[in-house]
């Protein structure tokens, strides 16, 4: 039985991961899946639990993860996140979320249990899938991997203007920061670190529009 297609795209904050993910899985007509708001999804649940950051007790936070009910659904063009039965999507785009999603992803038990989750769902149906270990841990068996880059500089340009497109951003110096502060975090985590191990195929987007970068990965796939 042949396997179903699976496309690894990993990389670093306000890279396009989303933006080329959903794209090259319409293109591709197959399944799209965000990791990263799965760890929004439990980081989101760890803020409203009253955990505080820094992280003092990370196996209470393990604890949380394995009761949570953790979805994302829909197609490409509607991707929904879901915690328990409430649609949570927008409410995990925030600065503060994001920032509870690096201190939780580094939490080794809380990995293994969304990694475990991620895995099966690519096995089961395929699709794109995009994180920050996806083809080094979730499934670094597929051949079709792509490490995205770009300067903090530019990655913080999309992310605040992102922000400032929802309405109230909070200053680029600050989205900077944070940014640099993530990259560090997730870098430098002991378990499942954000790396280009060599087995990917590295595309710096800082000078591409996303659609470039979307042709490089179809490309790249049909040669595969």
């Amino acid at each position: 039985m042949a396997r179903p297609l699976i496309v690894a795209i990993d990389g670093p904050s306000g890279v396009g991961k989303s933006t080329v993910g959903k794209a090259v899985a319409a293109r591709l007509g197959v399944a799209y899946l965000d990791t990263g708001a799965m760890y929004r999804a439990v980081g989101l649940a760890a803020k409203r639990a009253g955990v505080p950051l820094p992280i003092a007790d990370p196996g209470a936070v393990v604890d949380l993860a394995n009761r949570l009910d953790v979805r994302v659904t829909g197609s490409a063009a509607d991707a929904r996140t879901w915690l328990g039965g409430e649609d949570v999507s927008k409410e995990i785009r925030t600065p503060e979320i994001s920032k509870y999603a690096s201190a939780i992803s580094a939490i080794p038990g809380v990995r293994r249990r969304l990694a475990g989750m991620q895995r099966s769902l690519a096995l089961e149906s395929g699709g794109v899938l995009e994180g920050r270990d996806i083809g080094t841990k979730v499934v670094p068996e597929t051949k079709h991997k792509f490490f995205l880059t770009a300067t903090a500089e530019v990655r913080a340009k999309r992310r605040h203007d992102e922000l400032a497109a929802k309405g109230t951003p909070p200053a680029y110096e600050q989205v900077l920061a944070d940014m640099v502060a993530r990259d560090h975090a997730d870098s430098t985590r002991a378990d499942s670190p954000l790396t280009d191990d060599g087995t990917y195929v590295r595309v710096d987007t800082s000078e591409l529009t996303a659609d470039q970068v979307v042709e490089r990965l179809l490309e790249a796939v049909g040669k595969a």
